[in-house]
């Protein structure tokens, strides 16, 4: 297997990213992740990120979490940010994903874990607590689902249209829904992908999305929905970027249905699918509903 890892020059000086990058190796590949905070933090913040984008997501929000005594760890998704990169498509598959996630919560020993979460940080991660309910005492919510194996019109043109871009322009897409970016830091979100032979997992990732009934993914999803609705135990928090148009407030509230205990959602009127933009408030909105601030 062909595996590409990005040169390090391309995420030297990122706006608003000091952070020094840590490396895990799991199963012969790089796995990139951010350790910022005390190592002996009460909290650990998991913070997973979704596609096409990579831990700079949470640049606004780590600060946040730092500054209130916690520990965070973000780590890149195997294809995206300072991860390697295999070349195949067909290394990109739900379980794949999911279990190189349990072997970094595993290995890290993580534990009293606020689990953050959004995009495919929420299709993949929801289903984490399944397997080790008892690493995982909150939960931070935010523009995702879980992959049950129905999906509506708007993923549908989502999917398509990530479909006939095979060399997506990810910097664009991200401006797109969030004006307020400079320049420079679209182009963080640039930084992993050199040419689209990095874009394996950009171009895979809509495609994984379970949308029937035995697609790779849907029963250990339906396993999820009952965990939380039934099993779940810790505290939750939910924010919503109001003008996701795929991942918005109708597919929130159904979420926020299905996950026992969880409370009327902080809504980001501003905010669009990749609502940690607006990270700070998110932040420190969710650290006082926990009691954490």
């Amino acid at each position: 297997m062909n595996v590409l890892r990005t040169p390090d020059e391309r995420f030297a000086g990122l706006p608003g990213w000091p952070y020094a990058p840590q490396y895990l190796q799991l199963d012969g590949l790089r796995l990139h992740y951010v350790d910022e905070g005390p190592r002996d933090a009460a909290v650990t913040a998991l913070c997973l990120h979704g596609q096409p984008s990579w831990s700079y997501l949470y640049r606004k929000m780590i600060p946040v979490f730092t500054g209130a005594g916690l520990r965070v760890v973000a780590p890149d998704l195997i294809g995206f940010g300072r991860s390697d990169k295999p070349e195949d498509e067909a290394w990109y598959s739900f379980d794949n994903h999911r279990q190189v996630l349990l072997r970094f919560v595993e290995t890290m020993d993580l534990r009293n874990v606020l689990l953050v979460v959004q995009d495919w940080g929420g299709i993949l991660g929801l289903t984490l607590p399944l397997q080790q309910p008892e690493r995982f005492t909150r939960l931070l919510v935010m523009n995702t689902a879980l992959g049950l194996g129905e999906v509506g019109e708007g993923f549908r043109q989502w999917r398509a249209y990530s479909n006939s871009q095979p060399d997506m322009a990810i910097g664009r897409l991200f401006q797109r829904g969030h004006p307020q970016l400079t320049p420079a830091e679209a182009a963080a979100y640039d930084a992993p992908f050199p040419d689209a032979r990095y874009k394996a997992g950009v171009r895979r990732f809509p495609n994984l999305v379970p949308d029937g009934a035995d697609a790779p993914g849907a029963e250990i999803s339906r396993q999820a929905a009952r965990f939380w609705s039934t099993q779940w135990q810790g505290d939750s928090f939910m924010a919503i970027g109001m003008q996701d148009p795929v991942l918005g407030p109708p597919v929130m509230e159904g979420l926020r249905k299905l996950i026992r205990g969880c409370p009327e959602p902080m809504e980001v009127a501003e905010g669009g699918h990749f609502v940690q933009e607006h990270g700070g408030p998110i932040a420190t909105a969710a650290l006082r509903h926990f009691g954490l601030n």
